[in-house]
């Protein structure tokens, strides 16, 4: 049977359902069921969108036709009783995507990620990718991770200068050399306007190491450590991508300048 003989119908245009029809047809595959066409259809609809396709299960990334699928599943259990633990691997496997667009995945989110895998620095991606899946499921990680994206930015920053940091340096040192780099420190400025706003975006990024420090999974905290709520995540991550997208844009834009005054 032909592929487009096989369609048995139109793919849902909303994201979230199209996860949940990708799921479901997955599952089916495991028990001879389902569509392969569906699952292409799906598959290739969500690998389009490009955070998506970053949170989609590896093994669904990997596997572009039903028997990949079935391939990969069967490395996770086989034999009596392996169904159960298929389907149960599907279903947690595709939480992170389906927490992330329930969340309220926006053009804001789809713009940062695509501005940062512009940026040739794999472990920047990583990170960001890790906040954007956590901040529902597990603020306190999302906070962490979204601090830990501003200092890798800088650090990468820092090395493609030329320069080097030192393992003891914290977020705001961090950002001041980055920033020094990039002519970015308010005191590298004389306009009033220029000096406010980086100024501002200074205390943004001392906020962010601040709020990892109090509530995040990265040290423990004692009696004192403030849980995070989803919605102070969300804000933590949507503030950390905006500045890590600003410093990656201003340091590419700043060696474009270059290469043409050197033309």
């Amino acid at each position: 049977m032909s592929y487009e003989a096989e369609k048995p119908h139109e793919i849902p245009d909303d994201l979230f359902e199209c996860v949940i029809y990708l799921k479901n047809t997955i599952i089916g595959l495991t028990t001879e069921g389902g569509s392969e066409a569906g699952y292409k259809l799906a598959r290739e609809r969500l690998m389009n969108e490009l955070t998506c396709k970053r949170l989609l299960p590896t093994f669904v990334r990997h596997s572009n036709d039903a028997s990949s699928v079935k391939s990969a599943l069967m490395s996770v259990a086989s034999g009596p009783g392996s169904w159960a633990v298929r389907r149960g691997h599907v279903n947690d496997s595709f939480e992170p995507l389906l927490a992330y667009l329930e969340a309220g995945a926006g053009a804001a989110d789809n713009t940062i990620t695509e501005g940062l895998t512009g940026y040739d620095a794999p472990a920047i991606q990583a990170y960001w990718a890790k906040a954007l899946e956590r901040r529902s499921s597990d603020p306190d990680g999302a906070v962490t991770a979204a601090s830990t994206l501003i200092e890798e930015v800088c650090k990468h920053i820092i090395e493609d200068s030329g320069g080097e940091w030192d393992r003891k340096w914290n977020m705001p040192k961090l950002y001041a050399e980055a920033s020094r780099v990039m002519n970015l420190a308010p005191n590298q400025h004389q306009e009033d306007v220029f000096k406010t706003i980086l100024g501002n975006c200074q205390s943004v990024v001392q906020t962010i190491g601040s709020l990892r420090n109090k509530g995040g999974d990265a040290h423990a905290g004692g009696r004192l450590r403030v849980p995070f709520k989803p919605r102070h995540a969300a804000l933590t991550v949507n503030l950390a991508g905006s500045m890590a997208l600003f410093l990656i844009e201003t340091w590419k834009a700043r060696n474009e300048n270059v290469v043409i005054k050197n033309n």
